[in-house]
């Protein structure tokens, strides 16, 4: 009997180290599947007007789920700039964080880059910048757009990354150029707000095979997102989050996401900027506001292009809607004034002489 229960101990052991490893083995495949992202089309850009910065992209990835590729590819420091980083991608994206913390540190778009090639901190493809490709947008001190973008020679073609003054839109694993070009000629050539020009850039790869992956299953892509800060946006509460997760074969995201758009765009929302004006600007040193007579300004807070507060006033008069504000302390450079009112909030910028 004694024997009998020693044979079964060892046996169940046994069953439990064989287990043990089938665990082990799954679990290191799944972390080598979440672990690397290969990303294709998407465009980063800035709104100097209004000071607004937002990203757009699609890609033809599998078993990602629901959560898509919008936490993966793109982070914006709201009112600074923004970045893109794609194609053979740590999960979490290494070379992303690192590229937002040299932003915060004042780096500029090619500064970035710089750093990135020379420090690149994703164990896919050994640590070679040579698999990677980004797209940076942001703002100088002067409120003055910049851009910068990179490819590296061994991302899967057709590859390409292409900037303008205020954008840059990169991809690779494309069925050709004609991906580049559409989104570029529909981001330059559509009028309205930054999302809606984003929105239009992405148009420009709906069609099948804009992912060369997808070509058989005739869509551009598998997921799809587009996301806008304006300049006063906490960074965990954009203006504009739109996220189509992972779709079955044959569904077009990006349709999808067009959907969701149309919807956002469809809400009855106060335009409080319709209804506030800011005069001269530039403004040497006293700021003009009028307000529609149904518009009650309880607080003004300006911010500086670096999002530090550098005035603020917390009581107006409830006359005839025209108020000033003296700025002769500021320094020169673009600011943007953050109106709390009955209405709700709205900024609007200006520039100081």
């Amino acid at each position: 009997m004694a024997n009998i229960g020693i044979s079964i101990f060892y046996t169940f052991k046994r069953n439990l180290i064989t287990m043990k490893k089938i665990y082990l083995l799954a679990l290191a495949g799944l972390l080598t599947f979440t672990g690397y992202a290969q990303d294709t089309f998407s465009i980063i850009a800035v709104d100097p007007a209004t000071g607004e910065i937002g990203s757009a992209g699609a890609s033809c990835v599998t078993g990602i789920g629901s959560q898509g590729i919008i936490d993966i590819i793109t982070k914006i420091i709201p009112g600074r700039g923004g970045v893109n980083s794609q194609a053979y991608v740590c999960v979490p994206n290494t070379n992303l964080n690192n590229a937002i913390d040299q932003m915060e540190m004042g780096a500029s778009p090619s500064e970035i880059i710089d750093f990135l090639i020379a420090n690149d901190a994703c164990n896919a493809q050994n640590f070679d910048p040579e698999f990677r490709q980004y797209g940076i947008a942001d703002f100088d001190e002067m409120g003055m757009p910049r851009t910068a973008g990179f490819t590296g020679n061994m991302a899967d073609d057709y590859k390409e990354d292409r900037q303008g003054a205020t954008f840059s839109v990169q991809g690779n694993i494309l069925l050709n150029q004609t991906v580049i070009d559409n989104m570029e000629d529909n981001f330059n050539t559509t009028t309205g707000t930054l999302a809606d020009k984003l929105m239009a850039a992405l148009q420009g790869a709906n069609f099948p095979g804009a992912d060369a992956r997808c070509l058989a299953a005739g869509t551009s892509s598998t997921t799809a997102y587009l996301l806008v800060y304006k300049a006063d946006d906490d960074p965990n509460d954009p203006y504009i989050r739109l996220n189509v997760g992972q779709q079955a074969s044959g569904v077009e995201p990006i349709d999808l996401l067009q959907m969701q758009y149309d919807a956002f765009l469809s809400v009855n929302e106060a335009n409080l900027k319709s209804k506030l004006s800011l005069y001269p600007n530039p403004v040497a040193t006293t700021l003009q506001i009028t307000s529609d007579s149904s518009i009650v300004i309880n607080g003004l807070q300006v911010y500086g292009i670096q999002g530090k507060m550098v005035h603020s006033q917390a009581e107006f008069s409830s006359g005839n809607g025209n108020h000033t504000v003296d700025l002769g302390h500021l320094k020169s450079g673009v600011y943007f004034a953050k109106f709390n009112t009955n209405q709700g909030a709205t900024t609007l910028r200006f520039v100081k002489k």
